[in-house]
């Protein structure tokens, strides 16, 4: 929560006309002379962006994905990374760093976001449209809700912190309640839609717009349980026909292909620098694949064998589904207990090809059109419009190879058929620990999938997957329980 130093030099998107941003002489980063023109602005409303891209230091995947029953780890972390691996196994202490990094980048981005929308209204801009402006503050907007709907759904009531502030007034500022925090997340979204409406003729691939702030919102509202709300909201999302399916669920995740029109809103890299890149596949690929995996045969960047999906998400794919050989590869090799077998990977993050070292250009989606039509039949079915449900979840199916008509199910049975559907399709995109909190299945859903990973993995913790609900919120890091005096939460 420290002022940060704000350093502009990364691009979040290439291969466009308009680059997301161009490097900026650090030199000339000053308060005086620096915020005049819409470059410049531009340059501040892309550093908004950056702290979604350190996929190393963020850990979003650690306490969305590998803390779910999608996945699990080759590592014995008796000899390995611990931080990690206990948090699979739900235990969880306020020192571990995961959760120390995952704070601090999310304030990290809320700190610019709240400079931007402090300095656009600083006299002498020329700005050549007033659009241009509308969509700076859209962008902090929306920016600024996605990161704290991150930190309220991980930590529950944070520090609501709207304007910039030194570091002394950051060490007084208290947790607000979780009603508060959602409270401002729907009231920047709002707000962000508003705006972001008046700056389409402005409006570049690869940025939030209007439909990612409704879209957003939507999900916002689902997680409160506000189904009229998020119906409403979502429709609008559909009924603007400003995206659809592609035919090829493999094509999402293609980084040749950079799609646009199924992603709503992703994180962009590229595989031309080592700055904008990302190492997923570094990270995911079994560890004992050397460089098989990540296409490095020669050179000594290998798997770490993070996010190995688990049997329980194999097993979820129904036969024919054509997502299951996109989600997930299958390297034959040495595993953890020295016997040789196929060892699953996420396979959603491809390799490099044809970038030096460890570059990969994957986008990482955030939200995508299938979610919106998802979340549109959750909320429907919520409703008791379970049969004007159905023809969404169907449409989702049917692009997975899925075509045999989803029959008239009732409420509940739709209710499980959507769960499931949102747990293949969007595995390895850090929905599934939210979907089974808000869907209040987290205890009963990861005991038993506890059980199942214990019964099979000799290296676990016996202390090891006891979730208890008090779990279901993560503890505070300790640097802002004894540093900011923060209230910890109950059981840590």
């Amino acid at each position: 929560m420290k002022k940060i130093i704000y350093v502009l030099t990364l691009s979040l998107l290439t291969g466009c006309t308009n680059k997301f941003l161009e490097l900026y002489p650090k030199s000339t980063l000053n308060e005086g002379n620096f915020y005049q023109t819409e470059v410049e602005y531009t340059l501040l409303a892309n550093g908004c962006y950056v702290p979604l891209r350190d996929n190393e230091k963020n850990n979003h995947w650690i306490l969305a994905e590998l803390i779910s029953d999608n996945a699990s780890f080759q590592n014995n972390v008796r000899t390995g990374e611990a931080s990690r691996g206990v948090i699979d196994q739900f235990i969880l202490v306020g020192d571990n760093i995961a959760f120390a990094n995952f704070w601090n980048l999310s304030y990290n981005g809320i700190t610019r976001c709240n400079k931007l929308l402090s300095e656009l209204d600083r006299e002498g801009v020329n700005w050549s449209k007033l659009s241009f402006k509308e969509r700076c503050a859209s962008e902090a907007l929306f920016l600024r809700s996605l990161y704290y709907f991150n930190l309220v759904r991980q930590f529950g009531g944070v520090p609501l912190v709207l304007a910039p502030t030194t570091s002394q007034e950051a060490v007084d500022i208290k947790r607000s309640t979780e009603a508060q925090v959602y409270d401002s997340i729907i009231n920047d979204l709002k707000q962000a839609a508003e705006r972001f409406a008046k700056a389409k003729d402005v409006e570049e691939a690869g940025r939030a717009n209007e439909m990612s702030a409704l879209s957003l919102l939507g999900k916002v509202y689902l997680t409160l349980g506000k189904y009229a709300e998020a119906e409403q909201t979502l429709k609008t999302v559909i009924n603007s026909g400003k995206y659809a399916l592609l035919p090829n669920y493999a094509d999402v995740f293609n980084p040749s292909k950079k799609d646009f029109k199924e992603t709503i809103f992703a994180v962009q890299y590229s595989e031309n620098s080592a700055e904008l890149a990302n190492r997923f596949i570094f990270l995911f690929a079994p560890h004992t694949s050397g460089g098989a995996v990540t296409n490095r045969p020669n050179i000594n960047i290998v798997g770490a064998g993070w996010n190995q999906p688990t049997d329980d998400l194999i097993n979820a794919f129904e036969a024919g589904d054509t997502r299951k050989a996109v989600s997930i590869g299958f390297w034959n090799g040495l595993d953890w207990d020295n016997v040789v077998r196929p060892i699953a990977y996420c396979a959603k993050y491809k390799a490099p090809i044809s970038a030096p070292d460890d570059r990969c250009g994957d986008n990482f989606p955030v939200l995508r059109y299938s979610d919106v039509l998802l979340m549109y039949a959750e909320a429907l079915n919520e409703l008791s419009r379970t049969g004007e449900a159905i023809p969404y979840v169907q449409q989702v199916r049917t692009r997975a190879g899925l075509t045999a008509p989803v029959a008239a199910l009732g409420k509940e049975a739709l209710k499980t058929l959507i769960a499931k559907e949102r747990q293949v399709e969007f595995c390895f995109e850090n929905q599934r620990w939210y979907d089974l909190k808000r869907t209040g299945k987290a205890v009963e859903v990861m005991t038993a999938h506890g059980i199942r990973e214990k019964a099979k993995k000799t290296f676990l913790y016996p202390e090891g997957y006891t979730l208890t609900p008090n779990k279901l919120l993560a503890p505070i890091p300790v640097n802002e329980v004894s540093i900011n005096k923060l209230t910890q939460n109950p059981g840590y």
